[in-house]
């Protein structure tokens, strides 16, 4: 499987999720909000990496990290927080109690329940991003928001409103993990695998 390097062509603080809006998809139930959360599940603080050379710091010592696009809290609001991997995986536990971070595996049982990753984009894209120059039918109630990315190269934002990108828990060798991407302009789901020190939105499972 080929790696990709790209670029391509929710409120801070504790956050309780013991009301969280969730769909069941299948035999899965999803929350339909990326998560946006700042300290792990024991109340440990996560590093806001604002500047270019704190995203990439971070990345380097494999330390976890996450920002709101652009640094704009009116992006969390929507969008929630980017995070690189190395929040995803900490042991600590970025996902609330009673989630969790799916794996490659429970992504492809998603797309799969849905047509397959050619059709299960559309089904999975909100309706109503508010950025975004192209929307999906949310027939799924996955409520998926082109929330752009967080380059690992430069610490640049990119793509808000035309590509959204999704953590797994499973890593692709040392410095890889697979992601899986809904984009405006199609209407697949693509699976790839992507440097851990870039910053994606994460969305959460029930356990």
């Amino acid at each position: 499987m080929k790696k990709y390097i790209f670029p391509l062509l929710l409120f801070t603080g504790f956050v309780s999720y013991s009301n969280a809006q969730t769909v069941s998809i299948g035999s899965q139930v999803w929350m339909t909000k990326n998560l946006d959360v700042s300290t792990f599940r024991n109340g440990d603080s996560i590093h806001e990496a604002k500047s270019d050379q704190e995203w990439l710091k971070a990345g380097e010592n494999k330390q976890p990290a996450w920002c709101y696009y652009e640094n704009n809290p009116a992006n969390g609001v929507k969008y929630g927080k980017l995070y690189n991997w190395f929040a995803v995986t900490d042991p600590r536990g970025l996902a609330p109690v009673g989630y969790h971070i799916p794996s490659d595996k429970e992504w492809t049982v998603l797309t799969d329940y849905l047509g397959g990753e050619e059709k299960a984009g559309n089904k999975m894209k909100s309706k109503d991003d508010p950025k975004s120059v192209g929307t999906g039918t949310n027939g799924s109630g996955f409520s998926g928001l082109l929330g752009g990315y967080r380059f690992n190269n430069d610490g640049a934002y990119y793509q808000i409103g035309r590509i959204g990108y999704w953590w797994s828990s499973t890593g692709d060798g040392p410095g890889y993990a697979w992601i899986r991407t809904l984009s405006f302009s199609i209407g697949g789901v693509r699976r790839m695998s992507n440097g851990k020190d870039t910053g994606f939105s994460v969305r959460c499972l029930r356990d």
